[in-house]
């Protein structure tokens, strides 16, 4: 089969990714084989590549990790899915279902989870294995690129307004408008909150827009905090810009006894803990979540925008999104 393979982690721009031909995996117990048809990409793709996360343990490495494919081969041991069944998996290849975050239903901090794309082969591939119990059947509504992202951007920012704590007319505002921050926006549109997006340019601000946000902001044009100071604050923002800054400006933004919740790598600063804010992280999301956002957009109520790279050209594609130049997500096809 072809793959895209990381054989060193290196920046981007000098295309460590090689498209090679590996041999078709073979499922184990309890896993099946995925003819792959769709894989997202994701900042944390971008992260693993340029070595920014450390060195993964698994070199050569196929990196991907929110991929909808259709199963062609099953390994012993598996009779919840069939041969043909269309299937999505998330980031969590498997999980140990004993640890104590997985009893207290918080699988997503799972301490010994296995994870596509970092110590398991991922869906820069035409095939892939995947865990029978982690996949998740696709509605048959859904396309493959409009799927692919829901398994992980759609999932975290599913989690994010969740953590948020949204209800009708509450203020939220939503920081970094990427793959995951306008899906953010529609999640909190669902729950009747008044959304604030922020992003540093027209591209995003423009996205935002069209999935339903209230208001806009360009960062780089005037101060988001101050903007939103002014007309009163709001109750909890949601931050997805990489940027320690933009974290800086949500606390500023949030009234006091508000929510911030963060889902980017950060120092924080200009915390006071007098003003009784509750900070807050989001890491993906449990399968229970991938559920309910596979429900919500069965239904037609959340909308992905994602444009269509093919699989050889994801080094150009991980570039574009290093350089901010991705409207929505970029998803490869094979």
């Amino acid at each position: 089969m072809k793959a895209m393979l990381l054989k060193k982690t290196a920046e981007i721009g000098s295309r460590p990714l090689s498209f090679d031909e590996i041999e078709i995996p073979r499922p184990g117990y309890g896993e099946v084989l995925i003819k792959v048809k769709a894989c997202g990409v994701c900042r944390s793709n971008l992260q693993v590549i340029e070595g920014e996360r450390g060195t993964p343990p698994k070199l050569p490495l196929v990196p991907g990790h929110e991929v909808v494919g259709v199963v062609s081969e099953l390994g012993a041991g598996v009779s919840s899915l069939a041969v043909g069944d269309r299937v999505g998996a998330q980031p969590q290849f498997s999980v140990d279902n004993t640890c104590e975050y997985c009893i207290s239903g918080r699988e997503n901090l799972c301490i010994n989870s296995k994870r596509l794309g970092w110590s398991i082969d991922g869906g820069y591939a035409e095939y892939m294995i995947g865990y029978a119990n982690h996949l998740h059947k696709i509605p048959g509504n859904i396309s493959d690129i409009d799927a692919a992202p829901l398994f992980c951007p759609g999932a975290t920012a599913y989690g994010a307004v969740k953590n948020a704590e949204p209800f009708p007319g509450k203020k939220i505002a939503v920081f970094g408008i990427g793959g995951v921050g306008h899906l953010a926006i529609e999640f909190a549109k669902i729950a009747g909150a008044r959304v604030t997006a922020v992003s540093r340019n027209a591209l995003h601000t423009e996205l935002a827009e069209r999935v339903g946000a209230d208001r806009t902001i360009i960062s780089s044009e005037e101060d988001p905090a101050d903007a939103i100071s002014e007309d009163g604050g709001v109750d909890s923002s949601i931050v997805f810009a990489p940027s320690d800054e933009a974290v800086s400006q949500a606390i500023r933004s949030t009234k006091k006894g508000g929510i911030v919740v963060i889902g980017v790598d950060c120092n924080i600063k200009d915390f006071r803990f007098m003003n009784g804010q509750v900070i807050k992280s989001t890491v993906v999301g449990t399968r229970n979540d991938i559920n309910r956002v596979l429900e919500l957009a069965s239904q037609g109520l959340v909308k992905v925008f994602a444009k269509e790279y093919k699989l050889k050209d994801a080094n150009e594609a991980l570039q574009l999104l290093k350089n901010n130049k991705v409207e929505g997500r970029i998803v490869l096809t094979t």
